[in-house]
């Protein structure tokens, strides 16, 4: 019986978390302005937690505990405007050299892009 108590918390603790850290949080809705511009704002989402328990001692048929955190950090907007989709990041300036490729990504897959259609006409 006491293992099912234990059950219980953690359960309660993982579907309160799953609130709050849903799809949604992580890609949010998109909005639409008059001009035809879509902006989808994305976040980076963590999730820590650690649930413990005991029974059957001093007469104490059970003794549990819990706890959690979410941490949701804005990282940046999808901007899509006539069919291009642009990533504007609002995080701080990266801290490495892989930090740095992945964030020119986008920029040197327009210039391919660019290029190779110049070439086809």
């Amino acid at each position: 019986m006491e293992e099912n108590r234990l059950n219980e918390v953690m359960d309660t603790t993982i579907s309160k978390i799953r609130e709050l850290a849903d799809a949604n949080t992580i890609m949010g809705s998109p909005i639409t302005t008059p001009d035809g511009i879509t902006v989808i704002p994305v976040s980076r989402v963590s999730i820590g937690f650690g649930t413990g328990g005991t029974s059957g001692s001093k007469g104490v048929a059970f003794t549990g505990g819990n706890g959690g955190g979410v941490k949701v950090e804005p990282i940046g907007f999808f901007v899509i405007k006539d069919g291009n989709c642009r990533m504007i990041s609002v995080a701080p300036p990266p801290l490495n050299t892989m930090d740095r490729i992945v964030e020119m990504v986008p920029d040197v897959l327009d210039r391919v892009d660019g290029m190779l259609n110049k070439n086809k006409e």
